[in-house]
C-alpha cells in the first residue's frame, strides 16, 4: 500500500478535526475541493488544502457506503495500533542535533523498512501528539532542539498543573462564594476537606499572592479561569480566603500589600546577629552620667526613645539636656539585620498591635532608654535665656540612667496641681515659650483630638469601641516641642558642618491665614487643603508648617529607619568629624527608603479607617453621627467632617436641606457602610441649629435672585 500524490476519488485522506487526526475516503475531487465519507457515516466537504501528507491507498471501482466503512474502520483501527506501539521520544533522541525538519515518511523509515502508508500515518499521529519534541509544518516534522524541549516540558508540566488546580478550583471558589453571600462562614473547612492537597496548597498560595497584589502577573492566567461564573468583586481574593479560613477574620491583607511581617518573629533567622549587638554594646558601655532624666510617654509605649531633664540657669533661665536612644552606637549598617530593619523603614502602631520596627529584643529591650538601666545616648544640651532665646548648644555621645519613665497623665497631673518637680515646671514654660515663637515665625499648629480605636475578642468576635483619646495639653505639649527643637538642632548642626542628613522639608512661603494655631474642622480643611506635602531630601530646606529654617528627624531612631541614619551621621560627626555617608550615599538610599515608608505608611493610614467604618457599620442603626460642613464643593456633593472619627464623609446637598454654610453641624444618619470596600453613605441629615456665622460662605438650595 503505497503512499498516493493526489487525492482523486477512492483514495482515503486524513485530516485534523478536534485536534486528532480523522481518516476518510474522498468520494469526488473538483478545482481543490474534495467530498468525503467519513467514519462517522456522513459526507463533508473540504479543501484539499486540509489534508495531511500521508494520503492512499487508493481502491478501484465501486464501492457502497458499507464497504467504505468497513475499508476505513480497517485503516483506522490498524494506524491507531501502530501509533501506539511508535515511541516518539526515543525517536526525537536519534534525529534532534541530526535533522532540523522531516516528513512522517521519513521518521517512518527509521522505525521499519519500506513503511506502508498505514504505517506513514500512524507515525504522523504519534509526532502530531508530540507537541514538546516536534511542531508540524506541513509537510515535514520540525525536530525542536533540546534546550527548547526542556522549556516546552516545563510548559506543558505548569499547564498540566494548572487544569488540576482549575478543575478543582472553579466549583470550590463558586460554593464558598455562596456561603460567604448567604452568611454561612462555617462551610469553608468542611468544602477545603474535599480537595486534592496539593491543589488546595496551590490555590491557597494562590489567593495570597493575590491579596499582596490584585495585578499578580504570575497569577493573572489561572485566576481568570478559576473565578468564571463569579460576580466581579475588588477583594474576591480576600474573600475566599477568609471564607475558606485560611486566613482570620478581618485579616489585614495591607501589611501583604506592603510586605510587612507583624509581630515579633521576623528576626529570628538573624538571632544570632541580635546576640551580636548584644554583646558588642555590653564591651562599650561606660558609667552613665549623672542626670536625672525622666521620659514621658504614653501608659502602653514600651521603644522609649526619648526622655528630658530641665534645671535653672545660674545666672537665670533655663538648661535643658535631651537625651536620645543610641542604636547607631555598634550597629552594622548594610548587615543582613540592618537590612531587614530598613525594609521595614517604620514601627506599626495598629489597633490590633504593635509592631516594632527593630526587633523587641532590641527596639524595646537592648536600646530602650528603661528607667535604671545604663543605656547609649546621644544627648543634646542648651542653654536659654529667660525669654526662651538660645544661648549656647552642644551635643555628646554618653550612656545614661533614666530616673523615671513616667506618663503623660501623670505629668499632667503634677503640673495641674501645682506641686510638679522643678524639671517638669521649667519644661512646661519652655515649651510654652518655644511654641510661642515658632508662632511668630509664620508656623502652623493644628489642634484636633485622637479617636481612641479599642478592640475586644479580636480576631474572631471582635467588637470595635471607640472614644477620645485624654488630652494632656500640657506635658504633650513639653514632649512634642522639645522633639521639634532637638530635630532642628540636629540639622543645623549638620548643615554647620557641611554633612548631608535626611532633611524633611517644606520649602514654601505659606499665607498669613493659615498661620497659626487651628482647632475647628473648617479651619483644619482650610490648611490642610493649603499646605503642600513634606519632602525627605539630602539637602536642607526650610520646614515651613514648623517654622524651621531647616529639620532632620533624630528624635525616634527605635521606630524611624530615616531617624536611625540621622541619627549614625551625628554619632560619626562626634567620633571622627565626619559624617558616616557623602550627600550621594544618602541619595542613593532614598529611592528605596522612600518607597518603603509609602508602602508602610499606607497601612498605618488605612488599618484604622477600617476599624472607624467596622464600628460605625455595627452603631449607624442605634445613633446618629455629628458631621460638620467643611467644603460646599462643586456638582452636587458638600464635604462633611466627623470630628469625633477625624473623618470625611460626602453628602448630596439634597440631603442637608435649602441653607448649607461652612461650619454647620448635622446628626447624620450613615449606611451602605463596608470597611472593605471603604464605602460609606449618607442616608439623611438633621441640621444641628446655630446662629449662621458672620461672612460664612452659604449655599441656598432653590433661592430666588
Amino acid at each position: 500500500m503505497a503512499l498516493e500524490r493526489y487525492a482523486g476519488p477512492g483514495c482515503l485522506v486524513e485530516f485534523m478535526q478536534g485536534n486528532q487526526p480523522q481518516v476518510a475516503w474522498v468520494l469526488e475531487e473538483s478545482s481543490g475541493r474534495l467530498r468525503l465519507y467519513t467514519l462517522t457515516k456522513r459526507e463533508e466537504k473540504l479543501a484539499a488544502s486540509r489534508v495531511l501528507p500521508w494520503m492512499g491507498p487508493r481502491y478501484d471501482g465501486t464501492r457502497d457506503r458499507s464497504e467504505m466503512l468497513e475499508i476505513l474502520t480497517a485503516h483506522q483501527a490498524r494506524r491507531e495500533a501502530a501509533a501506539r506501539a511508535i515511541a516518539p521520544l526515543e525517536l526525537w533522541e536519534l534525529a534532534q542535533g541530526e535533522v532540523r525538519e522531516e516528513s512522517a515518511e521519513w521518521f517512518a523509515g527509521l522505525v521499519g523498512e519500506a513503511p506502508d502508508v498505514d504505517a506513514v500515518a500512524a507515525m504522523g499521529r504519534a509526532l502530531l501528539g508530540c507537541k514538546t519534541h516536534f511542531k508540524f509544518h506541513p509537510p515535514k516534522f520540525e525536530v525542536f532542539p533540546a534546550d527548547l524541549v526542556e522549556r516546552r516540558m516545563a510548559e506543558a508540566a505548569l499547564a498540566e498543573e494548572r487544569e488540576k488546580v482549575v478543575v478543582a478550583g472553579q466549583t470550590f471558589f463558586k460554593e464558598l462564594w455562596q456561603g460567604w453571600l448567604s452568611g454561612d462562614r462555617k462551610k469553608g473547612a468542611n468544602l477545603a476537606a474535599k480537595l486534592d492537597p496539593e491543589a488546595a496548597e496551590k490555590l491557597k498560595k494562590l489567593l495570597h499572592r493575590l491579596m499582596a497584589d490584585a495585578e499578580d502577573p504570575e497569577s493573572a492566567t489561572l485566576w481568570v479561569m478559576l473565578k468564571k461564573g463569579l460576580p466581579d468583586h475588588p477583594f474576591q481574593a480576600y474573600i475566599l480566603a477568609t471564607q475558606w479560613g485560611i486566613v482570620p477574620p478581618h485579616y489585614n491583607y495591607l501589611l501583604d500589600q506592603a510586605d510587612y511581617a507583624a509581630g515579633d518573629d521576623w528576626w529570628q533567622p538573624l538571632a544570632a546577629e541580635v546576640e551580636a549587638r548584644r554583646a558588642g554594646l555590653s564591651a562599650l558601655c561606660q558609667e552613665p552620667e549623672p542626670i536625672p532624666f525622666v521620659s514621658v510617654d504614653s501608659p502602653t509605649t514600651r521603644d522609649i526613645d526619648d526622655a528630658f531633664y530641665a534645671e535653672p540657669r545660674p545666672g537665670g533661665g533655663i538648661r535643658l539636656v535631651l537625651a536620645l536612644a543610641d542604636p547607631a552606637l555598634d550597629w552594622g549598617f548594610d548587615g543582613p539585620l540592618d537590612k531587614a530593619v530598613a525594609y521595614r523603614a517604620s514601627s506599626l502602631y495598629l489597633p490590633e498591635g504593635v509592631s516594632h520596627m527593630l526587633p523587641e529584643a532590641l527596639g524595646t529591650g537592648l536600646y530602650s532608654l528603661l528607667a535604671g538601666e545604663v543605656r547609649p545616648s546621644l544627648v543634646m544640651e542648651w542653654e536659654f535665656s529667660e525669654e526662651g532665646d538660645v544661648l549656647g548648644f552642644a551635643m555628646r555621645k554618653t550612656f545614661v540612667r533614666l530616673a523615671e519613665n513616667t506618663t503623660y497623665a501623670a505629668v499632667e497631673a503634677v503640673l495641674d496641681a501645682g506641686d510638679a518637680p522643678q524639671s517638669y515646671k521649667l519644661g512646661h514654660a519652655l515649651a510654652v515659650a518655644l511654641r510661642q515663637k515658632r508662632l511668630e515665625r509664620g508656623a502652623v499648629i493644628i489642634e484636633r483630638p485622637d479617636p481612641d480605636i479599642m478592640l475586644s475578642g479580636y480576631p474572631d468576635n471582635v467588637t470595635v469601641e471607640m472614644g477620645l483619646c485624654p488630652g494632656y495639653p500640657k506635658s504633650q505639649l513639653m514632649v512634642s516641642e522639645f522633639m521639634i527643637l532637638g530635630n532642628t538642632a540636629a540639622a543645623e548642626y549638620a548643615v554647620s558642618r557641611g554633612a548631608a542628613m535626611l532633611f524633611r522639608t517644606q520649602d514654601a512661603t505659606l499665607s498669613p491665614e493659615i498661620r497659626g494655631v487651628h482647632g475647628d474642622p473648617p479651619s483644619i480643611q482650610r490648611v490642610v487643603r493649603e499646605l503642600p506635602p513634606t519632602l525627605t531630601e539630602p539637602d536642607p530646606r526650610p520646614h515651613a508648617t514648623l517654622a524651621a529654617p531647616a529639620y532632620a528627624p533624630v528624635t525616634s531612631p527605635l521606630r524611624r529607619y530615616g531617624d536611625l541614619i540621622n541619627l549614625a551621621q551625628l554619632e560619626s560627626l562626634l567620633r571622627t568629624g565626619a559624617p558616616r555617608w557623602s550627600r550621594g550615599e544618602l541619595e542613593a538610599r532614598l529611592p528605596e527608603l522612600t518607597s518603603r515608608l509609602e508602602a508602610v505608611g499606607r497601612v498605618q493610614r488605612f488599618r484604622p479607617r477600617y476599624w472607624k467604618l467596622l464600628y460605625l457599620q455595627c452603631n449607624c442603626r442605634e445613633r446618629t453621627f455629628e458631621g460638620v460642613v467643611v467644603d460646599l464643593g462643586g456638582g452636587g456633593f458638600v464635604s462633611l467632617s466627623l470630628p469625633d472619627m477625624q473623618m470625611y464623609v460626602r453628602a448630596t446637598k439634597d440631603t442637608l436641606g435649602d441653607t448649607i454654610y461652612i461650619g454647620q453641624r448635622y446628626a447624620l444618619r450613615l449606611g451602605r457602610i463596608d470597611p472593605l470596600t471603604n464605602e460609606l453613605r449618607v442616608f439623611g441629615a438633621e441640621e444641628i441649629p446655630a446662629r449662621l456665622p458672620e461672612g460664612a460662605e452659604a449655599f441656598f438650595m432653590g433661592a430666588e435672585g
